[in-house]
Parts: structure tokens; C-alpha cells; sequence
């Protein structure tokens, strides 16, 4: 009855077929990308960061509270690892399809908390992330300089000042990370036979950086509760943390005075303290006590502006570069998320100094691009194999038209019931 319905009614078979193709047109552009299945488990990538271990310090001291912790979480797939030699620790864990990403997160990061007080202080001062992140590379954009005038430090630097934030801030990006960090840091070089004529360890020197290069809040003259009368407040301003080597040079390690039991041959030591700096005389006639001897970070080490590490090296065509690593969000476009990025990076680049430029030489993109349009020529293969069937079978090319109308309307119509089924 239904098909000689519409048989004997065109026009309506005809209306109803436009409805469903303008319905399907309009639904395939407003389907969220949630709503199509998903083919890969949620991930969570924990990163951790142990200056100056090798990836054996790492996994013993790192790793191994770490993933005692978090094995076993709810719904955990399985989870790997690797330790680095430049201190890197990255562990992804796998969950099961279905599970939602944010609760994911969530009990890796109350796992992971419940490891902290067996961690290294360095460790937990680098800061422990937890993200929920592809665990692949997306793609990667080098910083070059074209014309060799800007160096490694210079390049990192920029990258992560001026497009760090920029590129994590599109939609679709999970995390973004660097091959060949080396942001300008204050290195000090401690030279260990000075150290030891001065009586001094490495953990004094790193003391005395950390009290003298602090910000401080000074406060106000004139502040509440004062005098009647008194109307005028000033503001203090102080000198905060260090910026110059120069300033870093100044910095007071160790401060007493310089005094030789050699140059009192009378052998009169009172008032010598026991480290054998001299407070105070009382022989009118013995040596007196030396100008007080202070000693500076550059009287024991080498100040100077360089890299914050030097484990990574990245080069591009021979040049200094450095490589900015884009991971994806699960769940999201990712050919959406390759256009953001590829708009964003040529819109930086109006900004760019003179003799700066980018590459994107590493892109997965294309490989989903092509999948997509071999879907695409796959449905028009198949939609020319029908035609060719049916008019075989039917042997008149006008009785074969009706029957071949039926496959677009059917595949674009099923989008509009896609659309209703997922606002249901």
C-alpha cells in the first residue's frame, strides 16, 4: 500500500523527498562532532619535571610513587611511561571507551595527590600537571631564523612569550609542549675549588639566592593609625626580584673578617673568634683586624644570561629552531583544530621580527583529510555501481532515474535523523 501510495501521488513524492534532502543539508552543519562515535579511549597525561636527574633517578624517585598510586583507578585501560636524561617524566593513562574525560582527569589527579609526600621538593616546586590530552602529536611548528641572526635562546624564548598562550587558547588544543626548550635563564657556575677555600657547599649558595631574590612588600609611610594631622602617605617601593647577572654577581654568600693567625707572632689571639675571624683586640701593640671580608656569588662562580637547559638541541635544515608540539583534545575536530592553528600562526607572523620565520614541516592533518575525501569518492563509486546495476537489470535509462534519486535523499536525509535522535 505505501509504495503505490506515492506512486500514485508524485508530486508529494517528490516534496517530501526535497524536505528530507533540505532537512539532511541543514543537520550535517550542525551536528556536534560528540555526537559521531568515538574510536579511541579517553586519555590523561601526567608530566612531571626533576632537573638534573637521569631517567633512572626519575623512575625511582618519580615514577614508581606515582604509578603505585594510580594503577587501578577506575576504569583504566592499562598506562605507560617513559623516563628521560634530561629529567622528564610522562606517564598516559587509557581508559575504557565511553568514560568521560573530565572524571577521568579528576581521579588521576586525586591519585597523583596521594603520591606527593614521597616526591623530591624539587619535583613538586617544578609542579606536577595532569591533562587530559591525545597522546600523539597533532603537529609541530618550527621557529627558524632564516637568515641565522637569532639563536636557540632567542627563538624558545619567543615561542614561549609570544605563542605558547596564543596557540593554546584555540579550541581543540589539549597541551602544547617544546623540543629544545631554552629560555634565557641566570645560570651561576660554581667553581668547586673556590667553594671550598671559602668554607662553602653548593646549598649555601643556593640559600643565599633564594633569601636575597625575593619580592617583598615594603608597605607605606604614613599608614593608619597615625598622628592627628598627619594627611601625607608615601609608598615604598623596593628593589624585588633580580634581573641583571650583574645583580646576581652581588649577592652576599658569606661576610666576616680577614684575619691571619700567621701575622701575630707574639701568638696573641684574644678576642678571635672560633672560625678564626677577629672581633676585637686587646693587645695595643698586636695586629689589629682586618677590613670586614665579604664574599659575593662572583667570587666563587660565573654569572652570565644563558639557558635555562641544555639536555634538548633542535635544528631545521641545519639551523638553530625550536619545535612547538600541539597534542589535540580528545573528542574534538581535528581537521577544525589544524585550520585554527594554521590561521593563527599567519596572523602571528605580521608580528614576527625581522628574520624570523615558521615551519610546520610534521602534520597528521592531511592522512584524516584524505580518509575523509576516500569516504566521499567511496559513496560516489558506489552510487555510480547502482546506476549501472539497475539499468542492466531494467534495461531503459528513464526507469532507472526514479530508484537513483532514492540514494541521495536516503543518505543525506539520515543526517536531519541524526539531528532529531540527538536532541531527543
Amino acid at each position: 500500500m505505501i509504495p503505490r501510495f506515492f506512486i500514485d501521488r508524485p508530486v508529494f513524492a517528490i516534496v517530501l523527498s526535497l524536505v528530507f534532502v533540505l532537512a539532511g543539508g541543514v543537520a550535517v552543519f550542525t551536528l556536534p562532532v560528540a555526537q559521531y562515535p568515538e574510536v579511541t579511549p579517553p586519555t590523561v597525561l601526567v608530566t612531571a619535571v626533576y632537573p638534573g636527574a637521569n631517567a633512572m633517578t626519575v623512575r625511582d624517585t618519580v615514577a614508581a610513587p606515582i604509578e603505585e598510586q594510580v594503577s587501578g583507578v577506575e576504569n583504566m585501560l592499562y598506562m605507560s611511561s617513559t623516563s628521560t636524561n634530561d629529567g622528564t617524566y610522562n606517564l598516559t593513562v587509557t581508559f575504557r571507551l565511553g568514560m568521560d574525560t573530565d572524571m577521568a582527569q579528576v581521579l588521576v589527579q586525586n591519585r597523583v595527590s596521594l603520591a606527593l609526600p614521597v616526591i623530591p621538593a624539587l619535583v613538586q616546586n617544578e609542579g606536577i600537571t595532569v591533562k587530559k590530552m591525545s597522546p600523539n602529536t597533532m603537529m609541530i611548528v618550527n621557529l627558524v631564523s632564516p637568515d641565522g641572526r637569532y639563536d636557540s635562546n632567542f627563538l624558545s624564548n619567543y615561542a614561549t612569550i609570544y605563542i605558547k598562550d596564543e596557540l593554546g587558547r584555540l579550541d581543540g588544543v589539549a597541551g602544547i609542549t617544546y623540543l629544545g626548550q631554552r629560555d634565557y635563564s641566570l645560570r651561576a657556575w660554581l667553581d668547586p675549588e673556590k667553594l671550598a677555600a671559602k668554607n662553602l657547599s653548593a646549598m649555601d649558595v643556593v640559600n643565599a639566592i633564594s633569601q636575597q631574590n625575593v619580592q617583598v612588600a615594603a608597605g607605606m609611610v604614613g599608614q593608619q593609625p597615625v598622628p592627628k594631622g598627619q594627611q601625607l602617605q608615601l609608598t615604598i617601593n623596593t628593589l624585588g626580584r633580580l634581573t641583571e647577572p650583574e645583580q646576581f654577581a652581588d649577592i652576599i654568600l658569606k661576610a666576616g673578617s680577614d684575619y691571619s693567625p700567621s701575622q701575630n707572632p707574639a701568638g696573641d689571639t684574644g678576642g678571635q673568634s672560633s672560625q678564626g675571624s677577629q672581633l676585637s683586640t686587646t693587645s695595643p701593640t698586636g695586629p689589629q683586624p682586618q677590613a670586614v671580608g665579604i664574599v659575593r656569588l662572583r667570587d666563587v662562580a660565573r654569572v652570565e644570561l644563558g639557558s635555562r637547559q641544555y639536555d634538548q638541541s633542535c635544528t631545521l635544515d641545519g639551523k638553530p629552531s625550536v619545535a612547538v608540539s600541539i597534542y589535540q583534545l580528545p573528542g574534538s575536530n581535528a581537521l577544525n583544530t589544524a585550520a585554527g592553528v594554521y590561521a593563527k600562526m599567519r596572523e602571528l607572523r605580521t608580528r614576527f621580527p625581522d628574520g624570523l620565520d615558521y615551519r610546520i614541516v610534521y602534520d597528521t592533518t592531511p592522512f584524516i583529510r584524505e580518509s575523509v575525501n576516500e569516504v566521499f569518492n567511496t559513496l560516489r563509486d558506489a552510487t555510480i555501481l547502482v546506476g549501472i546495476v539497475v539499468l542492466v537489470f531494467l534495461q531503459d535509462w528513464k526507469a532507472m532515474i526514479l530508484p537513483m534519486i532514492d540514494v541521495p535523499v536516503s543518505l543525506i536525509g539520515t543526517f536531519a535523523i541524526m539531528a532529531a535522535w540527538a536532541s531527543a
